[in-house]
C-alpha cells in the first residue's frame, strides 16, 4: 500500500491549479468515499490498536507508527454509518489536519484519481445539515459512472475534538475593539463547520459574516457587487478563503481577485488546514495578504485586529 502515495511530493504542484487528486476507499459498503490526497501522509494496513479507557465512542484505539502514537478514528461510525467487523481489507488512512496527525479507519483502498475542482460537485441542499460530505464527483470505471462522496473531515473531527471559539484573554486590544462593529467580511468555505467556526469567533467582536460555499460563489458576489458600482475595497474588511472548495479553490479564487481592477487591492486570508510551510509558499505565488492554519481562533482574531488598525491607518 505504501506505493499508492509514493509520490505524494510531487502532488503538491497540482493545489494551485485548480487541480487535486482523491484517494478513494470503501467502508465495508459499495460506496466510493474519498479524501484529498494532499492531507494524506501514509496509508498502512490495519495493525494492531490499544484501546483507550474513557475515549471517544469514535476513537478506535491509539497505534504506534514510526515511534508516534497516533488516534485512530473509526470512520464509519464517525459519519453515522452501521457498526460493521473489520477484516483483512481494513486499513488505516494516516492524515494531517489542522496542525494534528490521525488516522481514519476505513475498509478496502481503491486508488487515486487525478481532477479538477470544477468537477467537483456540492452535495444537494436537499439533503439536509446532519450529513458528513462537503462534495460529490463522478468517476466513470467499466463504463459505468460511479459517485464518489467526499468526506467532510472538519466536521468529523469538530464532534470529537473539542474546538473553543472562545477568544482567549489578553488578545483582544480594547482600543480599537469598538472599531469592529458594522465591519464586513466574506468568507468562503465548503464545509458549514468551518464557517460556523469563523463565524461564531469573529461574531464577539461584532464583524457581519457574508458566507460563500465555494471560491466561484465568492468571486460571482464580489464582481456583482463591482458592477453594481458597489466599492468594495470599503464594503469589506477582507476575504477569508478555504483553500480546497469545490468548483473553485481558494488558490484561484484569489488570482482571480489580483486579475480584477476592481478587485485587486483587497485583503485576502487563506485559512486552511493544509500544511503551513507548503501554503506559505502559495501565498507568495497567488498574492495572498496572509495565511491562518485551522482552527486557531486567537491566530484569527490577531490578523483580524491587523487588519483593522491597517484600514484605520490608511
Amino acid at each position: 500500500m505504501a506505493g499508492v502515495l509514493a509520490s505524494v511530493d510531487q502532488r503538491t504542484q497540482l493545489v494551485g491549479e485548480n487541480r487535486l487528486e482523491l484517494l478513494l476507499f470503501h467502508l465495508h459498503s459499495r460506496h466510493l468515499f474519498a479524501l484529498n490526497v494532499f492531507k494524506v501522509k501514509e496509508v498502512v494496513k490495519l495493525p494492531h490498536l490499544n484501546k483507550m479507557p474513557n475515549a471517544h465512542p469514535k476513537i478506535a484505539g491509539v497505534t504506534n507508527i514510526r515511534g508516534e502514537s497516533i488516534p485512530v478514528i473509526d470512520l464509519r461510525q464517525a459519519i453515522c454509518m452501521p457498526d460493521t467487523e473489520y477484516d483483512s481489507d481494513s486499513n488505516l488512512v494516516i492524515t494531517e489536519y489542522n496542525r494534528t496527525v490521525q488516522a481514519f479507519l476505513v475498509g478496502k483502498v481503491d486508488h487515486i484519481v487525478n481532477t479538477t475542482w470544477s468537477d467537483i460537485m456540492p452535495t444537494p441542499k436537499s439533503v439536509g445539515r446532519n450529513h458528513y460530505l462537503t462534495a460529490l464527483t463522478k468517476i466513470q470505471r467499466d463504463g459505468t459512472e460511479h459517485i464518489v462522496e467526499i468526506i467532510d473531515v472538519e466536521k468529523v473531527l469538530a464532534e470529537i475534538v473539542d474546538y473553543d471559539v472562545e477568544i482567549p484573554e489578553g488578545i483582544l486590544d480594547q482600543a480599537i475593539l469598538n472599531q469592529f462593529q458594522g465591519r464586513k467580511i466574506l468568507h468562503a468555505d465548503d464545509s458549514p463547520t468551518a464557517r460556523r467556526q469563523v463565524s461564531d469567533t469573529l461574531a464577539q467582536l461584532g464583524i457581519e459574516i457574508i458566507p460563500a460555499t465555494d471560491g466561484q460563489e465568492a468571486l460571482n458576489l464580489l464582481k456583482h457587487w463591482a458592477d453594481e458600482g458597489i466599492d468594495v475595497n470599503k464594503q469589506l474588511m477582507a476575504v477569508i478563503t478555504d483553500a480546497e472548495m469545490p468548483v473553485m479553490d481558494g488558490y484561484r479564487l484569489t488570482y482571480e481577485i489580483r486579475n480584477d481592477d476592481r478587485l485587486k487591492d483587497l485583503y485576502v486570508i487563506l485559512n486552511t488546514s493544509l500544511s503551513g510551510s507548503f501554503n506559505q509558499a502559495m501565498v507568495e505565488k497567488v498574492g495572498c495578504n496572509a495565511f491562518l492554519s485551522k482552527f486557531q481562533p486567537d491566530l484569527l482574531v490577531q490578523e483580524m485586529q491587523k487588519r483593522l488598525k491597517q484600514v484605520l491607518e490608511s
